[in-house]
């Protein structure tokens, strides 16, 4: 059994241009027997960034988010008090808010990331998955 945390980019990705994700990963994220978990802080980010027009092609992921994850069979990862007073420590010099959520996430789940991000691929705490 296979357990996976999607980078925002990952899952945004996943829903409107799987084609930019490689195939072998495609491949395990869609595998029956693969969990594939998504922070709370990727809905925070898209709906973030969508309301600041950053992300102008995200009106349907933010208004059928839930479907999209049950479509993904995704499961939503909240964020706890612990999630985010890690986040709020990690010793990183990074100061994207929602990239120190889903690597505290990652750290306290023991959870690989997919992700291209190479600020989360250097970062030594975790795996990730490309």
């Amino acid at each position: 059994m296979t357990s996976l945390l999607l980078d925002t980019h990952a899952l945004l990705w996943l829903l409107l241009g799987p084609e930019r994700i490689p195939a072998e990963t495609l491949v395990t994220v869609r595998a029956p027997e693969t969990t594939v978990f998504v922070s709370a802080a990727s809905a925070w980010e898209i709906a973030t960034k969508h309301r600041l027009g950053k992300l102008p092609g995200a009106a349907a992921v933010v208004s059928g988010y839930r479907e999209h994850l049950v479509r993904l069979r995704a499961m939503e990862l909240p964020i706890t008090g612990h999630h985010a007073l890690t986040a709020g420590t990690l010793q990183w010099s990074h100061r994207d808010p929602f990239d120190r959520v889903i690597v505290a996430q990652a750290v306290l789940e023991s959870l690989p990331v997919v992700t291209s991000d190479p600020a989360l691929v250097e970062f030594p705490a975790i795996r990730t998955v490309w």
